[in-house]
């Protein structure tokens, strides 16, 4: 039953976004359409708690359809650009929506995340799963940020200083030690190697992202990742942020037996 929930809430998703780009590109080419669909799905989209908060920024600013027809008619002159901007900004949340039924971690993943009360944090993981199959470079970016905001979220709840330009091994480091999951502190053997295996998680994505995310330039042996380079880094990143902001939850005292 939970699964075709979960499909059907996704077929829903799409239908709803396939219908506004549908609609934004009728307003786009003077093609009339329906007088109040955008003012309805645009209204139905923003105010979903799911994606709501990936939408486009002009969808937010321009609340009618004679207030977007006025900023597409000057911003492109012709109908061909029109279309394609409409399409290019809801790439990526259509990607993370399309994602939805084949990603069933991504769910604990995300509630795990709510506790630290951030929704950048959130968006970010979003974000990362919906770049991986057509932006791997942009994916693997957005699960090094993923994990830096966790770690200095946590050291702010714990009122720990730290330097903001900090790199990802060194933010991971202060709260590894703050929250007793530093290989080190402990000595059974299995969780010294789990812990240890998240610290070479962490330092591998600081390498991974430094050489194939997009945050840096290239030369010419630049290196171009894959899909699969991208998915395994953002489920990494996700399960690593994930047991983290559990963790400190749970060293605050307010976990739930």
């Amino acid at each position: 039953m939970e699964q075709h929930a979960h499909k059907d809430r996704r077929l829903e998703l799409l239908q709803r976004l396939d219908a506004i780009q549908s609609s934004l590109i009728a307003i786009c080419t003077n093609d009339g359409g329906e007088p109040h669909a955008y003012e309805e799905l645009r209204e139905q989209l923003l105010s979903d708690s799911e994606i709501g908060h990936l939408l486009p920024e002009f969808l937010r600013r321009h609340r009618t359809r004679s207030q977007f027809w006025a900023f597409i008619r000057e911003k492109y002159a012709h109908y061909a650009e029109r279309r394609k901007f409409v399409w290019d900004s809801f790439r990526e949340v259509v990607n993370l929506v399309e994602q939805m039924e084949r990603q069933p971690t991504t769910v604990p993943i995300e509630e795990a995340l709510k506790v630290l009360d951030a929704e950048h944090v959130i968006t970010l993981w979003r974000k990362a799963l919906a770049r991986v199959p057509r932006d791997p470079a942009g994916a693997i970016t957005a699960a090094r940020t993923l994990l830096e905001s966790t770690c200095k979220l946590i050291l702010d709840d714990h009122r720990v200083e730290y330097d903001n330009a900090a790199d990802l091994p060194t933010l991971y480091r202060q709260v590894a030690d703050r929250l007793n999951m530093s290989p080190s502190q402990h000595t059974e053997v299995v969780f010294k190697q789990i812990l240890g295996g998240c610290k070479s998680v962490v330092e591998g994505l600081g390498a991974l992202r430094n050489r194939a995310g997009d945050a840096h330039g290239h030369g010419r042996r630049g290196y171009t990742p894959e899909e699969r380079h991208a998915a395994l880094a953002v489920n990494l990143a996700g399960a690593v942020a994930a047991f983290l902001a559990d963790t400190a939850l749970l060293k605050r005292g307010t976990k739930n037996e």
